[in-house]
């Protein structure tokens, strides 16, 4: 399990660092930025080390040239302490003139860059790095790939994931060290996460104190509107039931704290040819980065999902995109979210640099619901003006409860989220 989350990062980290002077690996903390890159870089410099931190930092200030020495690739984790270094960065790679000098890791955003002059374009190649998908982590079989069916390939395989399985898995979440627990550990994992973030990780990004309560009442109506596209004042409104106070300006400043510590990701609105004039939504789609903040935001644990069938569907989705990100980042593609005027939506579309892409109806389970998603996407995919643009290379019904992974006389293939791999 573990050894496969490294191959999959491990590929697209050679990759960029054989184009790049440096390469910054960003994403939320305990996902594992600083043991994936290890194991590319040749000398590590640990700036949040307590034993060194105040002398790093002052080093930064002083001649950050001092830390950029050693065998390359060298890793410098949590550079943003001192954003200097990046500038430094930028400057050695100048000097050097070689590929694959520097691998930056960070779990927030700098919370000042009046110190970074330069954007880093030609010197950088950027990767987000998440939580583990199913496959990664050994739950999904692995027997349906993302890339066979860009390939033309048809879908086929067994999921040994049920309802109870994939409700745990939902809690538990994607983080690396929780798989190796038991199971009642594992799911503590998440509520520490989520009371870290709460109480500490969303005022250190700008070192701006926020109120732990109304970070709370946040996340949590966050969690209710997961795959939605509820604005601001939708949020607000759903936090006034319990905090008079709450207001767009301030939630905004709080929901942009959590994404520079990659806590929430939201989806981007695709915009495809159509054959109509129809309008199509521009508003991202809520999401978490992982589900399992969502369902201890909400205090939730696998018994209470399997009692609440659509939080269950929210939360399922969360999960699928997810995984589906994990799979178009090994592709080079990235996951979108369709939804026009008159209500058609698609909960993903995964497009390739080369202008390739399939559509995904995400669905908990159950006949009537998979006869849904294969008609949504029959409809969009008969609206897109394959004139102007090339046809879908594969529509699916991903689905959490499902034993089978299988192809229906309508081309819409029906594939269990425990048989999905890149």
């Amino acid at each position: 399990m573990k050894e496969y989350r490294n191959r999959i990062v491990d590929n697209i980290l050679k990759r960029k660092l054989a184009g790049k002077g440096a390469v910054l690996i960003e994403g939320p903390k305990w996902c594992g930025k600083t043991t994936t890159a290890r194991h590319q870089s040749k000398s590590v410099l640990l700036m949040d080390n307590p034993a060194e931190k105040n002398q790093n930092i002052r080093l930064a200030e002083m001649d950050p040239a001092i830390l950029l020495a050693g065998d390359n690739p060298r890793l410098i984790d949590e550079w943003q302490l001192a954003p200097k270094i990046w500038d430094a960065v930028r400057y050695e790679v100048d000097q050097r003139g070689e590929p694959g000098q520097f691998i930056l890791t960070g779990s927030a955003v700098p919370p000042d860059t009046k110190d970074i002059s330069h954007s880093g374009t030609g010197r950088f190649s950027w990767l987000t790095m998440r939580p583990m998908s199913l496959f990664e982590s050994g739950e999904s079989n692995g027997t349906v790939s993302i890339r066979d069916l860009f390939a033309g390939k048809k879908a086929s395989g067994i999921s040994n994931i049920d309802i109870n399985k994939l409700a745990f898995l939902i809690c538990r979440g994607g983080w690396p060290g929780s798989i190796f627990f038991d199971d009642d550990i594992a799911l503590d994992q998440a509520k520490d996460y989520f009371d870290a973030v709460v109480r500490y990780d969303i005022s250190r990004t700008d070192n701006i104190q926020r109120n732990p309560e109304r970070v709370k009442l946040l996340m949590r109506s966050y969690a209710r509107n997961q795959g939605s596209q509820a604005t601001i004042g939708t949020i607000a409104a759903d936090m006034s039931t319990n905090d008079s106070q709450s207001d767009t300006k301030t939630i905004s400043s709080y929901i942009s704290a959590l994404k520079k510590i990659f806590v929430v990701e939201d989806s981007p609105a695709w915009n495809p040819n159509l054959r109509s004039k129809s309008a199509i939504r521009t508003a991202d789609t809520r999401y978490f980065v992982d589900p399992s903040i969502g369902t201890a935001a909400m205090g939730l644990g696998p018994n209470d999902l399997i009692n609440d069938l659509n939080t269950m569907g929210l939360m399922f989705e969360t999960l699928c995109i997810r995984d589906l990100r994990v799979y178009a980042d090994a592709l080079d593609g990235q996951i979108y979210h369709f939804r026009d005027r008159n209500g058609l939506e698609c909960d993903a579309v995964i497009h390739l640099r080369n202008g390739s892409y399939g559509l995904i109806e995400i669905k908990l389970g159950g006949d009537s619901l998979i006869e849904e998603g294969a008609q949504t996407l029959k409809t969009l995919a008969s609206k897109i003006d394959t004139d102007k643009m090339k046809q879908p290379s594969f529509m699916m019904v991903l689905t959490g409860v499902g034993k089978y992974a299988y192809m229906r006389d309508d081309n819409v293939m029906v594939v269990p989220i425990g048989c999905l791999k890149d």
